[in-house]
């Protein structure tokens, strides 16, 4: 056991995590940041050592399922079990195992196909809190992105109701130099705009922030009112009607899965025969083609000059990057790049790789949104959680259930913390970008977009 001082402060809960890859490390950090109490268990003692030398949580090397290790990770004090290693049947056990032993609710990672058209039956029959998927999230997150190729990122808000778009303003673009104020409805339409990032540092506007070709945006709006938004500001966003995806994994399928059914033709290259021959059942209608989508010939001979969006996604981060490059350098595609490690993040960010998607901080943030409204009280829980501009900036979305000092008050009445934004308000499904004379009500959900981090409660958004 790797053990040290618990800090002291408020209480946060205490949290076991099973597995200690890129998921288990990005949950480290940010649920160590929050000032929750974290335990550790993994099979590799380096992987330990790195953490446990790196904050202050305790580490247990043994095998996350057996009784014996969990009540030594302390399951009958913890208050969550998250399981995150690379095997789904060991997910599964650690948080049976976890539910029989302990109170505590739990987390699996579960990406095999068969056992995600199961979701709903496991996490009845089991008891768990929740079961994530990062493979599919990945695929979710891509496709959204496909539907609106002007966007570099899109994030679902509200049941898929409001999306949080991020966009760069190109060179010589007609919003450059202009305050956010002087928009008008004429330009900006139903669209909030929520962050921008210029030069490493991330702003929560007001109307007199002017804005400056290069800048990347974030705003929310619903699709209809993006797509007239870009149109307006001369964004081309061309339609996709078909994607070469290079790669035939799990994430492949998934979205391959989800593009057929939006009318989106798909080619998959696949190195591997006897996958090429699982896919040819799986989806009948995609072109599956066995060869090695790294290889420039290939691309050539699939006409990669000529498609209309290019997703590689390839297990290999340095492969997916240079095919993204290259489609850029031979193609006007639509390029969105599936990136697994933490590694080299400035260094990507400054390659012109398109979209860029993390499954790993999709997974934490699911995960991440689940705590905090586990450790809120009950009148308005956390729905919803994206970091933005590499956790520097948070849209959070809470559910109002019950009245509260925010409820029932214009908000230009409200004394709000600096550097935060009231994006969006859901109410009965209908979509409110808000006013200084609108107010949250009870049944509202409400997008919060802040540079704080933490945010437990919709209160805390009041000095």
């Amino acid at each position: 056991m790797f053990a040290k001082d618990r800090k002291q402060g408020k209480r946060g809960l205490n949290i076991i995590i099973v597995g200690c890859g890129k998921v288990g490390a990005s949950l480290t950090e940010q649920l160590y940041k929050e000032g929750h109490d974290i335990t550790l268990v993994d099979r590799s003692e380096s992987r330990l050592r790195s953490l446990t030398d790196m904050y202050d949580v305790m580490g247990i090397v043994g095998n996350g399922a057996s009784y014996k290790v969990q009540v030594e990770a302390g399951i009958d004090k913890a208050d969550l079990m998250i399981a995150v290693t690379d095997s789904d049947e060991l997910n599964l056990l650690c948080c049976t195992v976890a539910k029989r032993v302990g109170d505590c609710a739990a987390i699996a990672r579960v990406r095999t196909p068969d056992y995600s058209d199961e979701v709903s039956y496991l996490k009845e029959k089991l008891g768990l809190a929740m079961i994530i998927n990062p493979e599919m999230e990945a695929a979710n997150e891509i496709a959204r992105v496909l539907s609106l190729p002007a966007a570099l990122g899109v994030n679902s808000f509200a049941h898929g109701q409001a999306e949080m778009i991020r966009f760069k303003i190109p060179e010589g673009n007609r919003l450059n130099g202009q305050k956010i104020m002087t928009l008008g409805r004429n330009i900006s339409g139903d669209i909030l705009i929520c962050a921008i990032e210029r030069e490493k540092q991330v702003f929560i506007p007001d109307g007199n922030f002017k804005l400056q070709q290069g800048d990347v945006v974030s705003f929310i709006s619903t699709v209809k009112a993006a797509k007239n938004f870009f149109e307006r500001i001369g964004i081309e966003n061309r339609p996709v009607h078909n994607t070469m995806i290079v790669g035939g994994g799990k994430a492949a399928y998934y979205l391959a899965k989800q593009l057929l059914e939006m009318g989106i033709a798909v080619k998959i290259i696949e190195n591997r025969r006897e996958r090429c021959e699982e896919l040819s059942v799986l989806l009948p209608n995609a072109t599956i083609i066995n060869g090695d989508g790294t290889d420039e010939e290939i691309l050539r001979e699939e006409e990669i000059a000529y498609v209309d969006s290019l997703v590689p996604l390839t297990g290999i981060d340095e492969e997916n990057i240079l095919l993204s490059l290259h489609a850029r350098e031979v193609s006007d595609a639509k390029v969105i790049t599936k990136v697994n490690r933490n590694s080299f993040h400035n260094l990507i960010d400054k390659l012109d790789l398109g979209s860029v998607i993390y499954p790993k901080y999709i997974t934490a943030e699911a995960i991440i949104a689940y705590v905090r409204a586990k450790q809120a009280s009950m009148d308005s829980n956390v729905e919803t959680l994206y970091h933005m501009f590499d956790s520097r900036a948070e849209a959070i979305e809470f559910r109002v259930s019950a009245k509260s000092d925010v409820t029932d008050v214009p908000l230009k009445d409200l004394a709000l913390k600096d550097n935060l934004l009231i994006a969006c308000i859901n109410r009965s499904g209908k979509m409110i970008i808000p006013g200084g004379m609108d107010s949250i009500q009870t049944g509202d959900t409400v997008v919060v977009v802040t540079t704080h981090t933490g945010f437990q409660n919709l209160e805390d958004i009041l000095k």
